[in-house]
């Protein structure tokens, strides 16, 4: 065997090695454990189906629902268009909704202030998705 091949079969072995070695030890590297992954995916998968039962609940509200009609807006269409929104997206309106209910059981919104709440969450649904498109 010339020099010249023993070179070039000793760089190949010496890089194949190296990438062997590097693979092992990102394999031992692994910081979170199925389990506490398969544990993180379930309690996302439950906050969303959480948050998005908040929004329904809210949107199939009778204010909501006299205020989307006052608005021209379907109302079918923005409950439909929920489900597409991000976990993000969601949880924000999630909390938006939830203060609104308290703020209307509280007495501190009057029935316009709750109209143009409920027409503004309508149409951020809606251009949330639109824009997505």
């Amino acid at each position: 065997m010339s020099a010249g091949i023993r070179t070039i079969l000793t760089t190949v072995m010496i890089a194949a090695l190296g990438a062997a070695g590097t693979s092992i030890l990102l394999a031992q590297e692994h910081v979170v454990s199925a389990a506490d992954l398969q544990s993180e995916l379930s309690e996302s998968a439950a906050t969303r189906q959480a948050n998005l039962a908040k929004v329904r609940n809210f949107l199939s509200s009778e204010p909501a629902r006299k205020a989307l009609k006052s608005a021209k807006i379907d109302q079918q269409k923005v409950e439909k268009a929920v489900p597409y929104l991000s976990d993000e997206e969601l949880a924000r309106l999630a909390a938006r909704t939830d203060k609104v209910q308290r703020d209307m059981a509280a007495g501190a919104l009057n029935n316009q202030q709750i109209t143009y709440i409920l027409i503004a969450l309508g149409t951020a649904v809606l251009v949330l998705i639109l824009v997505k498109a």
